[in-house]
């Protein structure tokens, strides 16, 4: 089985620690359904803004979200692609360990 080289140990690293925290689980949802600002992020938490900004920057360097300048304003957009990626390895370590079950019931269920 080959497993997917589009992503460096690092990133995929960077990626599930990202992921590890429900708010910035919480954040990439809501940014890829909409692009919103970071005040807009922070006034749903009950956290401080640098808080927030905080998570947003943990995000961007997973490249989760991407933060754009717009005005005085940051706004954040979630990296969809990232996300696909991420499943994509998911998906080749599940097929990895389906095949080691379906071997095991094979060996299990033959006769001896």
């Amino acid at each position: 089985m080959v497993v997917d080289m589009n992503l460096s140990d690092e990133a995929v690293d960077r990626i599930f620690r990202a992921l590890a925290d429900t708010t910035r689980r919480d954040i990439v949802r809501r940014t890829l359904v909409g692009e919103l600002s970071v005040s807009e992020i922070a006034a749903e938490y009950d956290m401080s803004f640098a808080a927030v900004q905080k998570h947003v920057a943990v995000l961007e360097a997973a490249d989760l979200v991407a933060k754009i300048p717009s005005g005085r304003e940051r706004i954040v957009r979630g990296n969809p692609e990232t996300i696909r990626r991420a499943q994509r390895l998911l998906g080749q370590f599940e097929q990895l360990w389906r095949g080691r079950i379906d071997r095991l019931d094979a060996l299990l269920s033959t006769e001896p």
